[in-house]
């Protein structure tokens, strides 16, 4: 049986991906440190579901400790030594990394530091590490390919994922280890952090209050479904890449000449308007939205659009859940959750 190690599996993603994982007869070893940047009731339901789903074969190994502490992942490594590690641990949110920029430093830079030192004294077949859209910055050739530059990030999230994207690159060149950076583009569904777009927007139309919408709704977004994503990390797991021997790259790849080492987008390949991704919420509530056009917010972009060619080229799928289908399914977890929560205490 393989063993993989995910971290932030209490995480909205890392929840998703370890229950898909554990249906599919990996087992889990879950990292967590339940930080209390989003309610830690929710993190702690989610790894509770997945102890529950592994109760047969004690298949989900539930760790709560923080990526950053020094040897914490030089001794999971060592103990359980993975095949895969699938690396989604981060302080995530573009606009609390303005707030709280050391919690990202920490977090996510050192984070993923000691995940790569751990690696190079165990190393597993596959890395796995997420970056993020956000790493294209105040780029506007659109859709975004994995082969353009991204030089000008506009938050200091963005500036830490795409840190560690060269970290890891610097590590797979000297070192040799398989690595895989996947670029999320805005992703939602059902156990969705409380702190994005989906849930702030639900719960006000629920309550009859009025949602901030951000540059007066003149955005745009590659919305993904969590479950796509989630199936596309597993496909993309077998996808290994290779140091090319010749240094010789094929049109279209993002694979590095010098290391074995990728970046793959992970999104619809399509771009909604703000405008639409709020009335797929209202046919989903049933109510209309009352809305408070507000500016751009600082370290936010007008748009993204994910190019998933290279996706569909190494695992032969790509997401395709469309917003109406995946809102819906959403907002009717989010009413059976928070009913549920309220019955159980107060949320």
């Amino acid at each position: 049986m393989q063993t993989v190690l995910v971290t932030g599996s209490a995480g909205f993603i890392g929840f998703h991906l370890s229950k898909l994982l554990l249906e599919k007869g990996f087992r889990v070893v879950g990292l967590d440190a339940l930080n209390d940047y989003y309610e830690v009731s929710l993190k702690e339901r989610r790894h509770a579901m997945l102890v529950q789903q592994a109760q047969a074969g004690d298949l989900f190994v539930p760790i709560i400790e923080a990526v950053e502490t020094p040897g914490v992942l030089q001794d999971i490594l060592s103990s359980y030594n993975p095949d895969y590690v699938i690396h989604l641990a981060a302080q995530a949110g573009v606009r609390y990394s303005i707030d709280n920029p050391r919690a990202y430093l920490n977090s996510n830079i050192i984070g993923t530091f000691e995940l790569l030192e751990a690696a190079r004294a165990h190393p597993p077949r596959h890395m796995l590490l997420a970056s993020t859209s956000s790493a294209y910055g105040a780029n506007t050739e659109m859709p975004y390919q994995e082969t353009q530059k991204a030089d000008h990030q506009m938050s200091f999230y963005a500036a830490t994922k795409k840190s560690t994207e060269s970290m890891a690159h610097s590590y797979a060149h000297l070192f040799d280890l398989p690595v895989t950076m996947f670029r999320f583009f805005t992703v939602y569904g059902p156990w969705g952090r409380p702190d994005m777009a989906p849930s702030k927007f639900t719960k006000a139309i629920l309550e009859g209050r009025a949602i901030d919408v951000y540059n007066h709704g003149d955005m745009q977004r590659d919305f993904t479904y969590v479950e796509d994503l989630v199936e596309a990390i597993r496909l993309l797991m077998a996808a290994v890449p290779e140091r090319p021997a010749d240094g010789r790259v094929p049109e279209g790849d993002s694979l590095s000449p010098v290391a074995p080492f990728r970046v793959v987008n992970i999104g619809n390949s399509t771009s909604v308007p703000l405008t639409d991704y709020i009335a797929a919420i209202e046919r989903a509530t049933g109510l209309a939205a009352e809305r408070n056009l507000m500016p751009m917010q600082p370290g936010d972009v007008p748009a993204t659009w994910a190019d998933a060619t290279l996706l569909r080229r190494l695992t032969g799928y790509v997401p395709q859940t469309g917003i109406d289908e995946g809102m819906a399914r959403f907002v009717q977890w989010y009413r059976d959750y928070y009913k549920l929560n309220e019955a159980g205490h107060a949320h």
